[in-house]
């Protein structure tokens, strides 16, 4: 493990006019080091972390390659970056060579990226005007989780990037993407009382894809910050169960009200089910170090559909499509019960693989 006195200090290495998401790479490389805390003059140790401003390369890199004193990394002949101590400098890696730890991008080695839950090789390439808008594009589907639900993986990746790109260029902030996303989803919860559920899925729709955008702005332009995280993840982990319940005060405007046993029925299984859901998933990192969804391959299949906002909002969009949201709801409230009976299984059984000895560990690692 890395601690804070053996950080190396950032050595950017040449310059590089060509901007990436409105920045050049050199300020991007100085938002980076500042993240992950590096000192910015050289240590006692000596260690530095020479970076060559021909090249930009995906964040999980540096976080790899700082753990990682006497680490080259190349691509093919072309040095990246080098993690070096005791006084050696980038003219001096063939000299040490046999000291040095090298991997070649070309090589194409994986790496399992524990914030982002994926296993995969990060990309690297050089920077020029004609590669900038294609490096961007890799920079931001490389900050996508690996694990996530089936609509933030495959329906709008392409919009969310598009929306991206328009708010690092005209200087929008991710806190500013929350907060016209919060205002829209409680905007949505307004409208699904009243039974207008088309309007509100559309706001909502707008909202979801804002909640991708936001998230990939701060990552994509080196921008997050603390508070801004609190305030993302709040809104998305308090109002779903609003949505729904609202969802079902709204019936009454379809002439579809479910009588008052049915929906307290509902209710009790929609919020029980989504809280007891989200305890497991805590329990599941306190006890094992990690996320229930990257433990197994299963887990990981199974994230895509889990009773969470957007799967349950697809549900009741094809519901609806039917004239019949009131079914939709109450498909909502036994799909929750199924993850939350699944996700209990799952902690049963890591429980059970602890006790007889065995490591928990993901799938990913273990690749």
């Amino acid at each position: 493990m890395t601690n804070a006195q053996s950080l190396p200090a950032l050595t950017p290495i040449g310059d590089n006019p060509t901007l990436l998401w409105g920045m050049t790479n050199a300020e991007r490389l100085r938002r980076l080091a500042r993240a992950e805390g590096l000192p910015e003059s050289t240590p006692p140790s000596g260690a530095q972390l020479f970076v060559n401003l021909d090249f930009v390369f995906d964040p999980v890199w540096l976080r790899h390659i700082v753990t990682l004193p006497g680490t080259v990394v190349m691509d093919g002949g072309d040095l990246v970056m080098a993690h070096l101590t005791g006084g050696i400098g980038p003219d001096d890696i063939i000299q040490h060579r046999g000291q040095l730890t090298i991997i070649d991008y070309r090589d194409n080695p994986q790496i399992y990226n524990r914030q982002l839950r994926k296993l995969d090789c990060p990309f690297i390439q050089r920077l020029t005007p004609e590669t900038r808008r294609e490096i961007e594009r890799k920079s931001y589907f490389g900050a996508y989780k690996g694990v996530t639900d089936a609509l933030t993986k495959y329906l709008w990746p392409e919009l969310a990037l598009w929306l991206t790109r328009g708010a690092a260029s005209i200087g929008m902030t991710p806190n500013m993407v929350t907060a016209i996303g919060a205002a829209l989803c409680v905007y949505a919860t307004y409208l699904f009382a009243y039974g207008h559920y088309w309007k509100g899925m559309l706001a909502g729709f707008i909202f979801m894809v804002l909640d991708t955008v936001d998230g990939k702005l701060a990552r994509c332009t080196i921008t997050s910050s603390k508070w801004g995280n609190v305030a993302d993840h709040g809104v998305d982990l308090v109002h779903p169960p609003f949505w729904w319940y609202f969802w079902g005060v709204g019936l009454g405007s379809w002439g579809l009200a479910l009588s008052n046993q049915t929906f307290l029925l509902v209710m009790v299984a929609v919020v029980a089910g989504y809280i007891l859901q989200r305890v497991i998933e805590g329990l599941f990192i306190k006890d094992f170090g990690m996320d229930i969804h990257v433990w197994q391959k299963f887990d990981s299949q199974f994230r895509l559909i889990t009773a969470r906002r957007n799967p349950n909002i697809a549900i009741l969009f094809f519901a609806t499509l039917a004239g019949r949201p009131d079914l939709g709801l109450i498909a909502l409230a036994w799909w929750t019960v199924i993850s939350l009976v699944v996700h209990a299984v799952r902690l049963v059984q890591a429980y059970a693989v602890k006790r007889s000895g065995r490591p928990i560990v993901s799938w990913m690692e273990e690749a």
